[in-house]
């Protein structure tokens, strides 16, 4: 092919190909103690997540739109959950105090179906993940309109976060924005782990006698737990409020 031929055909791939007006760069955020690469500045909308047991906890959104790509990054602040499920009205069978733990250490695999019962979705990538060492899943779909969502989630001190990209059919994968996550200190630090990061729960300050949902009772097993201890834990239902 000669090489003028090359060089208007790579012109016209370029031209073809669509131009944003923003330019990615690393945003930071102290407030939801995480940083990554997206295109510009986001808006952000605070609202409240409605978790797999029933409780209300405060919800950042940030949001960034290039062209038919969206690019979200949602906080989930699950720090109070202990207090925030113990205020609620539960049914008996989820009365025990340590639901306001499962809530907390069950949230990703919630939002994560949240993501697989979207009607019209197909999921093409369904597994395990880390990011800096912070362990999470990864979910890749196809939306009926055959955009493609790739979405991140971790948890990291109580905090649910979830990377959300969806670009439109065709376009290559956000890699960029995938892959740049990172989770900050109060300074603004970005924490660097030696092994994988698994969060804990916080402690318990309203149990009874002092210890909370999950201590080990002096029977050796769960305070709070259903009656008959060691049977399986009921899930999938959430309370009535």
């Amino acid at each position: 092919m000669p090489v003028r031929r090359i060089v208007v055909l790579a012109f016209v791939l370029l031209v073809g190909r669509p131009v944003f007006a923003q330019e990615w760069d690393r945003y930071q955020n102290l407030e939801g103690r995480f940083a990554v690469t997206a295109p510009g500045q986001p808006t952000i909308e605070k609202t409240r997540w409605k978790s797999e047991y029933g409780s209300m906890f405060p919800e950042t959104i940030y949001r960034w739109q290039e062209g038919p790509n969206r690019y979200t990054v949602t906080v989930a602040d699950y720090s109070d959950s202990e207090a925030i499920y113990t205020a609620n009205q539960h049914s008996v069978d989820f009365s025990a105090p340590m639901y306001w733990q499962i809530d907390i250490l069950g949230s990703i695999q919630y939002a994560a179906t949240q993501y697989r019962q979207k009607p019209g979705v197909k999921v093409t990538f369904d597994a395990f993940h880390y990011i800096n060492l912070v362990t999470g899943h990864e979910l890749q779909l196809t939306n009926p309109d055959q955009s493609r969502t790739y979405v991140g989630l971790y948890l990291h001190e109580n905090r649910l976060y979830i990377f959300d990209a969806t670009v439109a059919k065709n376009m290559p994968p956000p890699l960029i924005f995938q892959q740049s996550p990172e989770f900050l200190d109060e300074k603004g630090n970005s924490i660097r782990y030696r092994t994988y990061y698994f969060n804990r729960v916080p402690e318990a300050r309203l149990g009874r006698g002092g210890r909370g949902a999950g201590a080990p009772a002096a029977t050796g097993g769960p305070q709070g737990a259903p009656p008959g201890g060691g049977g399986p834990i009921q899930r999938g239902q959430p309370p009535q409020q």
